[in-house]
């Protein structure tokens, strides 16, 4: 669990919640129209800005018809049985990362978001063998940012079926845009191997390559497959073909992708009420995926000072991932109790023929979903003593399932 915790590698926004019974009143099973959810989104607008967008309402429909194709395509989701919640919440995190972008307004949005896609790319923009100064490369990641942002409008056009020629004009519209922009860019796209990468990644390595911008061709096509005649032919084309056998046809869940966002932020939250500044610093560099020597540059470490702060940061997110926030952690790894701490049910059985009655006990409490104070009476200790016994089980639970890996 914790390697996965320690190895993030890809950049993520701040996001809304996981799922929880706040949403919209009614059964969270049944999910709400799209218009209903634009008009729930254009009120909570209107209450964040003090004012109306006279373009707010095409761009909160637009986002609530995302989030309705999002919770069809999640099998996450839809197996939930809280699909009108997570609809909410998906449509939420959108709409915070507009206001986000419309608060900073237009010059300093587009200044934060080309710093954000500049970061992710520095290290792929150019070839591997290439002894590039900063400048040098400064120039390459302007060319190749200039392509992509064109890329970024068209694909926006075609996914919400807006007319060739659609600029977003109003200040709430470019917010939308440039959302959708680094969503856009951090889109995870699966490789051979299982391995994935972010769709700017591949873009930049193709940009390094010497790839002409013609073969820059739509991925989630080259997924799903052809639906128009123009898109049928563009299937045929040898780019095509290759993007197809570079990748899986396995789609990403948008579900995981809010999960592992809370994840990133509440971790950053941790790390802050700690007083490790320099830990959060360390975190946001680890997600632009940067190299140890980038890092230590960047921060001005020596080597030995590096090493101790990647210790510390260690320390920090075990205990993270181990004591109040162990529920979150383990919901976003697949680990949850309600899927047997991620086991299947013959290792299952066989780690609890492991336990001791006194953990066994505690197992049952747990999947009551019973409070630390409620398990505490009646396992006659603290409620700390119950947070304690119950760390050290989920280390067991983690030590059991990677010695059956």
């Amino acid at each position: 669990m914790l390697a996965n915790i320690n190895s993030f590698n890809s950049p993520a926004p701040c996001v809304c919640g996981t799922p929880s019974n706040s949403g919209p009143t009614g059964s969270a099973t049944q999910k709400l129209d799209v218009q209903t959810v634009a008009d729930l989104l254009l009120a909570e607008l209107h209450e964040a800005l003090g004012l109306k967008p006279s373009s707010g309402r095409n761009v909160m429909l637009r986002i609530a018809l995302e989030v309705e194709r999002i919770c069809e395509k999640s099998q996450r989701i839809q197996v939930s049985g809280e699909e009108r919640t997570w609809q909410m919440n998906l449509a939420r995190h959108r709409l915070q990362k507009c206001l986000q972008y419309h608060k900073l307004g237009s010059q300093q949005g587009r200044v934060e978001l080309h710093s954000s896609l500049a970061a992710m790319v520095y290290r792929h923009v150019a070839p591997l063998a290439a002894q590039l100064n900063f400048q040098g490369r400064y120039n390459l990641i302007e060319d190749f940012l200039q392509g992509f942002y064109i890329e970024c409008l068209r694909a926006f056009r075609r996914e919400h079926q807006l007319e060739t020629d659609y600029t977003p004009r109003t200040r709430i519209e470019l917010a939308e845009y440039m959302a959708f922009t680094e969503q856009y860019a951090k889109r995870q796209i699966g490789l051979p191997g299982r391995n994935r990468q972010r769709l700017i990644v591949l873009r930049a390595q193709g940009f390094a390559k010497g790839q002409p911008p013609e073969t820059s061709v739509d991925i989630e096509l080259a997924v799903e497959g052809a639906k128009t005649e123009e898109a049928e032919a563009q299937s045929r084309s040898h780019a095509m073909q290759q993007v197809r056998e570079q990748m899986v046809a396995e789609a990403v869940d948008p579900a995981e992708s809010v999960l592992r966002n809370r994840v990133i932020a509440e971790l950053t939250e941790y790390l802050e009420a700690q007083g490790q500044t320099d830990c959060v610093e360390y975190l946001k560099f680890k997600l632009q995926d940067l190299q140890a020597c980038d890092i230590d540059q960047a921060m001005g470490l020596s080597a030995r000072e590096r090493d101790y702060l990647q210790q510390r940061f260690k320390y920090h997110v075990e205990k993270f991932a181990r004591n109040s926030n162990w529920q979150l952690v383990h919901e976003w790894l697949g680990a949850e109790l309600n899927q047997k701490l991620g086991m299947d049910s013959l290792q299952w059985e066989k780690f609890q023929g492991e336990l001791s009655p006194v953990q066994l006990k505690l197992l049952e409490l747990k999947q009551a979903q019973q409070t630390d104070k409620a398990i505490a009476k009646a396992l006659q200790c603290t409620p700390k003593q119950v947070q304690k016994q119950w760390t050290k089980l989920l280390d067991l639970a983690f030590a059991y399932r990677n010695a059956q890996a």
